[in-house]
């Protein structure tokens, strides 16, 4: 994640290139260590760089550094001509690198040649199992082929290497969502939560997937999931708040008998309906009447 003040310090980059008082070498190279895709600016300025012979050899053995950066981002650019030029000049280069056959496989994806990429991608594995790009890449062309069960297989073949990747994990969970798979994507978010137990996303995106599974077991652990959320975000994450209110609506109906949990259930399903109604009549005075009527089917009164 990009702090502040690298946000900060791009910006003042940017600006400064961009009104001509130079620098583009220190603003790509930035841009390139925070991973940010700006592929706009990296193409403008990369190739202004690069067109210009003293500026290109000024830079030493990094001049291929920025080929491979201005290829990648004149293919997000769909620049395919410009792509190429930069892709033939590091194969004249270096005729034998696997990095540079991975940029011609990416070359292939982005002209839409993905059965040919994904060969190129496979063989590539085969020399190098732990190349996070190319895995990634993978899975990319299967989702753009609506391939689901593919993009499924190569993400749970990565995260056997590379199990740290929390985006990896919450692509695996949203795929799983879109096609009703709750309890793989419960696991997905599991895995997530135990890896950074403060983000309020993953407890509120497991919380909601526990509330779709239904059973009295999964909608006492929404519950859970829920209030956990509000306690990260402040008591401010409306949705969650909702959720504590159809959950404890659910219990009431499911949990005859329980008292104790009753009572918990009402008693919090009560602090979050009053939350509400404070957002709304901070944020939307006018929808209040429309909250009243939507708390009022659940059984609860503000």
């Amino acid at each position: 994640m990009v702090s502040k003040t690298e946000e900060e310090q791009v910006y003042r980059l940017e600006n400064q290139v961009e009104n001509g008082g130079g620098g583009a070498w220190e603003y790509l190279c930035l841009v390139r260590k925070l991973k940010l895709r700006l592929p706009e600016k990296v193409l403008k300025h990369g190739f202004s760089i690069l067109n210009d012979p003293q500026k290109r050899s000024a830079l030493g053995p990094e001049e291929w550094t920025l080929y491979e950066q201005v290829a990648v981002g004149a293919m997000d650019c769909q620049r395919l001509d410009l792509a190429k030029e930069c892709v033939k000049a590091l194969q004249k280069k270096f005729p034998e690198s696997k990095r540079v056959a991975r940029l011609e496989s990416m070359l292939l994806e982005a002209k839409g040649l993905l059965a040919e990429a994904e060969k190129a991608y496979s063989s590539l594995l085969e020399d190098n199992q732990f190349d996070q790009l190319i895995h990634k890449r993978r899975v990319a062309i299967a989702k753009a082929q609506g391939n689901h069960s593919g993009a499924i297989e190569w993400l749970n073949k990565y995260l056997e290497i590379f199990m740290a990747d929390h985006e990896a994990w919450r692509e695996l969970a949203e795929i799983y969502v879109s096609l009703q798979m709750y309890k793989q994507a419960a696991h997905c978010y599991e895995e997530l939560i135990l890896s950074q137990p403060t983000m309020p996303l993953y407890h509120l995106a497991y919380a909601d997937v526990l509330y779709t599974l239904g059973g009295l077991e999964n909608l006492y652990a929404a519950k859970k999931y829920y209030a956990a959320t509000i306690d990260l975000t402040g008591g401010k994450n409306v949705r969650a708040l909702f959720g504590i209110c159809l959950c404890a609506s659910a219990i009431g109906q499911l949990a005859k008998g329980r008292n104790k949990e009753d009572k918990e259930s009402l008693e919090l399903q009560s602090l979050s309906a009053r939350a509400l109604e404070k957002v709304y009549t901070q944020r939307s005075p006018a929808k209040i009447s429309l909250l009243s009527s939507m708390l009022r089917s659940l059984k609860v009164s503000l």
